[in-house]
């Protein structure tokens, strides 16, 4: 006798990304995600209510996923001059994937009409922009991180893919944004 296997609510975002990859955001539904994980509807329906529910579990697991990449990246750079800083051009390191420019360019179309979506990414960037504050340099570290996102999505929304050795070139370029920029005086109020 054969023992089924149990179905995770991974194994239903996996499928979802796979259906996003395959299709893009147009092709992603609840259907198209249940056939992808070979359960029934009413199984993807009980753990993501609607299409909507769904796009932002898979993006939560994203951000989930990147945050962590990211800490351990700021931990790693620790002995850096901004840690928070360095550890995202560190992050921005790792070559980006045809899922991960799949999953965005869903995020992206649906970005208009998802306030759930739309939280999720400005706490994500309110996050970065506080860490960038937090450190020395905060005007520096504003730039060259306002540098790396242009860098980063410019990969991310496939407008151009940068060969291994212009990435580490225009990464030192970022460093160097951070390093040789002024820093204006304190204003006194």
């Amino acid at each position: 006798m054969t023992r089924t296997r149990k179905i995770t609510t991974d194994d239903i975002l996996d499928a979802a990304e796979r259906v996003v990859v395959r299709s893009g955001a147009a092709g992603l539904s609840i259907d198209a995600v249940a056939k992808e994980a070979g359960v029934s509807k009413s199984r993807v329906v009980y753990d993501h209510k609607t299409k909507s529910a769904l796009l932002e579990a898979l993006v939560d697991r994203r951000v989930g996923a990147d945050i962590a990449h990211m800490q351990e990246c700021v931990d790693a750079n620790a002995d850096t001059p901004h840690p928070e800083l360095y550890g995202r051009i560190a992050a921005a390191d790792k070559a980006l994937d045809d899922t991960d420019r799949a999953v965005a360019m869903a995020v992206s179309a649906s970005m208009s009409s998802e306030e759930g979506l739309q939280q999720i990414i400005r706490k994500w960037v309110l996050d970065d922009l506080a860490a960038m504050a937090a450190g020395l340099k905060p005007r520096a570290a504003l730039m060259a991180y306002l540098a790396l996102t242009g860098f980063y999505c410019t990969e991310l929304f496939d407008f151009h893919r940068w060969s291994g050795t212009e990435r580490q070139e225009l990464l030192e370029d970022i460093r160097k944004v951070y390093t040789t920029f002024p820093e204006p005086p304190e204003t006194k109020t």
